[in-house]
């Protein structure tokens, strides 16, 4: 990198950031919400429109951060992977406990579907917030 490119480029804390930590904390806050109605049901069957509606938000907002994301072209890229596979290995294994507890108490069929797949975007929510919000203040490569 030029000292002429070094002083023109704003620091990492000066930069523009689009809006992609508060589109999935509200995709985490959306299934949280679902997984939570799920659960005050079983080991009854619970009615699966709502938590589905909550699902397809949460869903949509997480494709949203991650398109948000992929157009943000002064990244720190190899920090975000980093950070983001192993967060998302620790948030699996959580998402795999509550998944088990989940079925230990008698979920079967289309709740424990439904359930599985809010705890995916559980999992991916959470390692995305934690990589978007260290790899953005790091300095990208030139």
């Amino acid at each position: 990198m030029s000292a002429a490119e070094a002083t023109t480029r704003p620091a990492p804390q000066d930069r523009v950031f689009p809006p992609v930590a508060p589109c999935v904390v509200v995709s985490l806050a959306l299934v949280i919400v679902g997984g939570i109605w799920m659960a005050s049901y079983f080991p009854r069957r619970p009615p699966l429109a709502p938590p589905t509606v909550l699902w397809a938000l949460s869903a949509a907002l997480l494709v949203t951060g991650f398109v948000l994301l992929a157009r943000v072209a002064d990244f720190a890229w190899a920090v975000f992977g980093l950070v983001w596979r192993w967060a998302l290995l620790a948030y699996v294994v959580t998402a795999g406990l509550i998944e088990f507890a989940f079925v230990h108490n008698g979920a079967t069929g289309a709740p424990l579907a439904l359930v599985t797949a809010m705890l995916v975007i559980f999992a991916l929510d959470v390692a995305t917030v934690i990589a978007v919000t260290v790899a953005r203040y790091q300095t990208p490569p030139p």
